[in-house]
């Protein structure tokens, strides 16, 4: 799963752009009962702009409130009617920069915060999680319960092995399961988390142990996903063979 945190310099002002271009689209008067559509070159240009303000739409939140709608639509017409614009193109290349580097300090503050949280829900859940009966937290803060107890070898770190598996967040959500990719999953095990690594290395083949995994041992303070940084993740685990080498 692929890791996150900060959006690139080149996504933040391809975000304004895209922003700005649906700006202009809901500005427009909206059609009535096709109004203005009467022929088909009209219909194939609506058509597009549906298009691309569909598929747009979802970037506006990113930069939301951080520009003037009415200064965007004066610029546009400017530039659609081959008038001189006021800011040259190095000046305009130099604003965007700014407004990227603005963006990217704006999210890092708001993923710091949203770690911090993370991190403080994740330690309270840990601390309680610990107590209960059936829990057992290894050296590391690696947390894990039984619920059924295998027969079989247990793998080592360098080995692949065959699990179903679930994993979700502490407030429920199921960010991944094996099931989603069609059954059993084959991974090797010094290719994934350090609290996967650890874990699965304790359980005999055959069996199924819940384990819930502090954040230093899952993705630290990065995002991967729709997990959050420093996030704590619970993932039902069942191993059902190893791989012979």
């Amino acid at each position: 799963m692929p890791m996150y945190l900060h959006r690139p310099l080149a996504i933040a002002v391809s975000a304004l752009a895209l922003a700005c271009v649906t700006s202009l689209a809901s500005a427009a008067p909206a059609a009535q009962g096709g109004q203005g559509l009467s022929t088909d070159k009209d219909k194939t240009s609506y058509a597009i702009g549906m298009q691309i303000g569909t598929g747009i739409n979802r970037s506006l939140e990113n930069v939301k409130g951080e520009v003037d709608v009415n200064v965007v639509l004066r610029a546009i017409g400017v530039v659609v009617r081959g008038e001189k614009p006021q800011m040259t193109i190095t000046e305009a290349q130099a604003q965007l920069e700014t407004f990227g580097k603005r963006m990217q300090a704006k999210q890092a503050a708001q993923a710091k915060a949203q770690g911090d949280k993370n991190l403080a829900e994740g330690t309270k859940f840990l601390t309680a999680n610990a107590k209960k009966a059936g829990v057992k937290t290894t050296a590391s803060g690696l947390q894990y319960m039984v619920v059924t107890q295998g027969k079989g070898a247990k793998p080592k770190a360098t080995d692949t092995v065959k699990v179903n598996y679930s994993g979700s967040l502490l407030d429920g959500t199921v960010f991944d399961a094996s099931a989603k990719h069609g059954g059993p999953v084959e991974m090797q095990l010094d290719g994934v988390i350090p609290g996967w690594t650890e874990g699965v290395q304790l359980m005999p083949v055959g069996s199924k142990y819940v384990f819930w995994i502090p954040a230093k041992l899952a993705y630290g303070d990065k995002s991967s996903g729709p997990i959050g940084p420093n996030a704590t993740l619970k993932f039902e685990i069942e191993l059902l063979s190893i791989a012979k080498k």
